[in-house]
């Protein structure tokens, strides 16, 4: 099991990362290959470089990462906001869509960069440090029950601003759930560390932790050990998954994903149908393609082995699920 340490350097880990496309080239000795110069830039762990198949392109992880040339075919039904973030700004910080649930960006930084990804073009604020605006907004509305903390992803804080914060939303009584939206563990799961995990024990608030994985390859016996840490503190920890054209698409590839995840305690929460964000044509999945998979998981894995299918339409009042 990967050791906890009270002083954990995650940050030392994540400048391991691979940023440049051409010491990612020479590590998975790829030859004659060229990536276009796009705005969203490649950002990859260590650990997941690692498991890739050396001298190929065509591997389910650095195909999720990978920029490429199909980003650039734009199509008119794809948008830089495809799920209606914009419009449910309540402050620069705090995204207000659902009955008694909100969305708090606690940064615009992310362990690692998906090439799909819904929030590559939002226009997050940087300059603002505190989240006192938010709070405030927070403590006055008593129909928000529950905050998600998502970005970016919320691990990337520091301890001691994600302590801050987090005790901060403890103290307003009529919250009850603190949810974390995040992919940083599977990169780096180092991230789990002591200091974390008391600070998640020491809450009033139940916590739910809500972890983003695709494809059975990126996960390890470091990362469960990781999130078993989490749940020996009570903590629910459930999993998204998007679904991707070439990558997790396949009736084996979804089954040994959610089998390993549920072997450790995980429960697959939602499959996702790709958000339209523009240069992600080239991972869409059709509908009813989803809809046949999820079936045919339904007659091989047990019902709670089985993810909801859905899709966020801007607009409405909850996720759809697709039959």
């Amino acid at each position: 099991m990967l050791p906890l340490l009270k002083t954990i350097k995650w940050r030392e880990i994540q400048r391991n990362n691979f940023t440049k496309w051409d010491k990612l080239q020479t590590f998975l000795e790829l030859k004659n290959c060229e990536i276009p110069d796009v705005k969203f830039p490649l950002n990859i762990p260590f650990r997941l470089a690692q498991k890739m198949q050396k001298g190929i392109l065509d591997d389910p992880i650095l195909k999720q990462f990978l920029p490429s040339k199909e980003e650039l075919l734009l199509d008119p039904q794809f948008t830089i906001d495809p799920i209606g973030d914009l419009k449910s700004v309540r402050s620069e910080k705090l995204l207000h869509k659902y009955h008694g649930r909100a969305l708090l960006l606690c940064t615009s930084a992310c362990a690692m960069h998906c090439r799909y990804c819904f929030r590559q073009n939002f226009p997050y604020e940087t300059r603002i440090l505190d989240y006192s605006k938010e709070l405030k907004i927070i403590a006055k509305d008593r129909s928000i029950k529950e905050i998600i903390l998502s970005g970016g992803d919320p691990l990337s804080l520091s301890d001691e601003r994600l302590k801050n914060l987090i005790l901060s939303l403890d103290a307003i009584k009529h919250l009850k759930i603190l949810r974390f939206h995040t992919r940083f563990p599977i990169g780096i799961p180092e991230r789990i560390s002591e200091t974390f995990l008391t600070l998640l024990q020491n809450l009033r608030l139940q916590v739910v932790f809500v972890i983003h994985t695709n494809h059975k390859n990126e996960l390890d016996s470091d990362i469960f050990g990781a999130l078993k840490a989490v749940q020996r503190l009570g903590v629910p920890v459930l999993s998204q998954t998007v679904l991707l054209k070439g990558i997790n698409d396949n009736l084996r590839a979804l089954t040994e994903l959610f089998e390993a995840l549920i072997r450790n305690g995980i429960i697959p929460y939602y499959l996702h149908k790709l958000d339209r964000v523009w240069g992600a044509t080239h991972f869409e999945v059709p509908k009813e393609k989803g809809s046949q998979l999820i079936k045919n998981l339904r007659a091989t894995l047990p019902g709670y082995a089985v993810p909801r299918y859905v899709e966020e339409i801007a607009g409405e009042k909850s996720k759809t699920i697709i039959k």
